[in-house]
């Protein structure tokens, strides 16, 4: 039993907490990428000295939750040449604790007295870093060599004072030395800022009880998902995503995790997982425990704690060679989203059977293509369209949400201004509102998803990373039903609409970018929906009257303004549950 005083332990957690945001505002007003100060494409966390995460209050749970393996990859590979004023730069999934090439890891060592007691860090994809593509995700990548440049742990300043040699070695390295020179001192400053701070803390209390503390945070942290385990029943739960294509052809490949709860403990087994694939949907062991622990601590309650000691007690196999775990050279730029998000679909489904109150409906998967170019002046630029970002999933007592960041930014990402990228790129944006019967249904509805159509006024490639075309993504459950798929269609000025693919590489003339993207999935029989939420929806221009009275067995008035509530008692007396559309099978269960 710990003897900490709770009230202090307590404080301690929150004042970590408040020092990783506030890395956090550092970044987003100094940096010079809209990919950071727009939209939030980075992470500020904390560790102890050993590398083990405390804190990961700032942005983004995919990048957080790996983040012990790249401090614990430094130390490794600098034990006993750790000085302070270091400050180290990694990105390298293999060697260096990685999750993709993309995301830049600043590590800053705090000292105290001269004893190392912690570290500050932030992770953040930067806007290009070399590679096959602009814009960092090349679709036709086959190996992690075409991805962009490999950074092992590096000192970037040693001892306070930069490494010139290296620092232009980064800058000879990107298309946009522009934005990464401001972005890096960005990033430096912030983990700066958050060094002085936690040292600040750690004298306040003394270096022993601050690590007596920090420690404490992990136990407690321990302790509260050992209880929410002990809740649900033992047993083995079992499910199951897939990839329809190999990013160059199609393909079914099976993504499996079968979850083993026993008392207090869980183990994730990815066995059965197919191996890696050709194309850059490949996943670090990083990125791969990142993502089971953003799926386990997103399915349980909000507060439970959010650092390495949570997942003590869970368990996983990955094995070597497999999408979850896959062997150099094997690209893996798109393992951030895919197959991470099907991860953590995984985690929620398989979790749900064990508590069917809490199940969560699929999140429609990522659908748009990046688009890059060059300015007048020869300057690259690059735009996320986040603006097509898809619907969320339902959850067990909630509708989802109509338009997220990538499910594994948990809402960590923001999707920008329509204004702001005007005045950024050479685009003009024409549309961006809520999609219509796009909607998984069911007694709570999932995200609409949106229709995003955005002008490019200048030369542009295109990069596709797309997920929702061919199939539905947002996937009901227990009697719920998916979400729309999504479409992308590019239009050159006095040419025919194309439909873009769901990866490739594509260099057009001006054009006219249009997404439909896709769905969240239903939770729960449609039937049992309120009939004043269907009416709200179909007011609101997100359900037609056709469909809420064919899916929903809600009958709207003439007037469109109110339910006919005899017509609809008839409609959904007639209306049987054989007679719904399925959804598609997502588990399966042996115990």
């Amino acid at each position: 039993m710990s003897t900490l005083d709770p009230i202090t332990l307590a404080l301690v957690q929150n004042r970590l907490d408040h020092v990783a945001r506030q890395m956090g505002w550092v970044m987003i007003r100094t940096s010079r990428s809209p990919i950071f100060n727009q939209s939030h494409d980075f992470s500020c966390f904390i560790t102890d000295a050993a590398g083990t995460l405390v804190s990961q209050a700032d942005g983004i749970p995919i990048h957080t939750g790996g983040g012990g393996f790249a401090v614990r990859a430094l130390l490794g590979a600098f034990a006993g040449r750790i000085d302070e004023g270091d400050v180290f730069l990694l990105n390298d999934p293999y060697v260096a604790g990685g999750n993709h090439l993309p995301d830049w890891v600043i590590a800053r060592p705090v000292f105290v007295q001269g004893k190392l007691v912690a570290f500050t860090c932030n992770r953040a994809h930067q806007s290009d870093i070399g590679g096959g593509a602009a814009g960092t995700y090349n679709p036709q990548a086959t190996e992690i060599f075409h991805e962009g440049i490999r950074l092992p742990p590096l000192k970037l300043y040693e001892r306070g004072q930069v490494r010139d040699d290296l620092w232009q070695l980064l800058m000879i390295n990107t298309r946009t030395p522009h934005l990464l020179d401001g972005d890096l001192r960005a990033m430096i400053g912030s983990t700066r800022i958050g060094a002085e701070e936690v040292a600040s803390t750690v004298r306040d209390l003394g270096i022993e009880a601050a690590l007596a503390n920090f420690e404490g945070i992990l136990d407690h942290a321990d302790r509260r998902l050992r209880a929410a385990l002990a809740k649900l029943p033992d047993g083995v739960y079992r499910a199951e995503e897939r990839f329809d294509n190999d990013c160059f052809e199609p393909k079914d490949i099976p993504l499996v995790a079968t979850l083993t709860k026993t008392g207090e403990r869980l183990t994730v087994d990815f066995t059965g997982t197919a191996p890696q694939i050709r194309g850059f949907k490949n996943s670090s062991v990083a990125n791969t425990y990142s993502s089971v622990y953003a799926g386990i601590a997103s399915f349980f309650d909000s507060d439970l704690p959010r650092n390495e000691g949570t997942f003590r007690c869970v368990d996983i196999i990955a094995p070597e060679g497999s999408i979850v775990n896959a062997r150099p050279p094997a690209p893996m730029t798109m393992c951030t989203v895919f197959p991470a998000h099907e991860i953590m679909h995984m985690i929620w489904w398989a979790l749900g059977q064990a508590d069917p109150e809490r199940s969560l409906a699929g999140w429609g998967k990522n659908s748009f293509p990046n688009a890059s170019g060059r300015d007048a002046n020869g300057m690259t630029w690059v735009m996320y369209n986040w603006g097509g970002n898809s619907g969320a999933g339902a959850a067990g007592a909630r509708d989802g949400f109509n338009q997220m960041g990538p499910m594994i930014t948990l809402g960590g990402l923001t999707i920008p201004n329509a204004e702001t990228y005007e005045q950024l790129y050479p685009v003009k944006v024409r549309r961006h509102e809520l999609r219509c019967d796009a909607a998984g249904p069911g007694k709570y509805r999932g995200g609409t998803g949106v229709t995003y159509e955005v002008d490019i006024l200048t030369d542009a490639e295109y990069s596709f990373r797309a997920e929702g075309l061919t199939r539905p993504t947002g996937l009901g459950v227990r009697g719920g039903q998916s979400g729309a798929l999504a479409t992308i269609t590019l239009t050159e000025k006095g040419k025919a609409p194309r439909q873009g693919p769901s990866y490739g590489i594509w260099r057009l003339k001006a054009a006219r970018l249009t997404i439909e993207s896709p769905g969240g999935g239903g939770v729960g029989d449609p039937l049992q929906r309120e009939p004043a939420r269907v009416l709200r929806d179909v007011r609101d221009g997100l359900v037609s009257p056709q469909v809420a009275a064919r899916t929903y067995g809600v009958v709207i008035a003439a007037d469109g303004r109110s339910v006919d509530q005899p017509a609809t008692a008839r409609r959904r007396a007639e209306k049987q549950p054989a007679q719904l559309v399925p959804p598609a099978p997502l588990t399966s269960v042996a115990t």
